[in-house]
C-alpha cells in the first residue's frame, strides 16, 4: 500500500520516542482524511510503534 510523503510526515511528527498512541492515530487520521489503515502503514513503514490500542484498528 502506497503512503504519501504528507501522511509519513505527519506521522513521524505525531510521534514521540517512535511511539504513536491510538487515540492519537485516529485523530491523525481523521485530520488527514485517510482511513486508518494508511496510519497503521505509514507507522510501520516508519517503525513508529501504535501502543495504547483501544479498538483494534491499528
Amino acid at each position: 500500500m502506497e503512503v504519501s510523503s504528507a501522511v509519513l510526515e505527519a506521522v513521524e511528527k505525531a510521534s514521540t520516542d517512535k511511539k504513536l498512541s491510538c487515540p492519537e492515530a485516529r485523530k491523525l487520521a481523521e485530520q488527514l482524511k485517510v482511513p486508518p489503515k494508511i496510519i497503521r502503514e505509514a507507522a510501520n513503514n516508519l517503525e513508529i510503534k501504535i501502543i495504547a490500542c483501544e479498538l483494534g484498528c491499528f
